[in-house]
């Protein structure tokens, strides 16, 4: 049984893998100044790139936690996100509110995926 850990840092790794199963940590904007589509957006690029750097893809993720600093921008949010899902292929996925690490912060999100 292995473990392999992916940009391990004192606090956390950006990605561990156990099982052909990767577990990412928390991911957020690129700019923390833009609006919560420009958030979203990015951050979901962020996401692709480190699936990308594990050997993974979006149409990989088993399960997705997105939290957001305000649900009156849901909608937004969904826009975004409904864009990047590819057909066929959407992860199960909870949504929450919740106190972001940093004021500016809208959304930051979360996934597993299968390697």
């Amino acid at each position: 049984m292995s473990i392999e850990r992916h940009n391990t840092k004192k606090r956390m790794s950006h990605a561990v893998i156990h099982n052909n199963v990767a577990y990412l940590c928390g991911q957020v904007p690129k700019d923390e100044t833009k609006g919560m589509a420009e958030q979203t957006k990015t951050t979901l690029e962020k996401v692709d790139q480190l699936l990308a750097d594990i050997g993974s893809h979006k149409n990989k993720v088993l399960s997705a936690t997105v939290y957001i600093k305000d649900m009156d921008q849901f909608k937004e949010m969904n826009e975004v996100w409904d864009s990047w899902v590819e057909e066929g292929t959407a992860p199960a996925r909870a949504c929450v509110e919740a106190n972001m690490a940093r004021e500016s912060l809208l959304v930051e999100v979360s996934v597993i995926a299968a390697v």
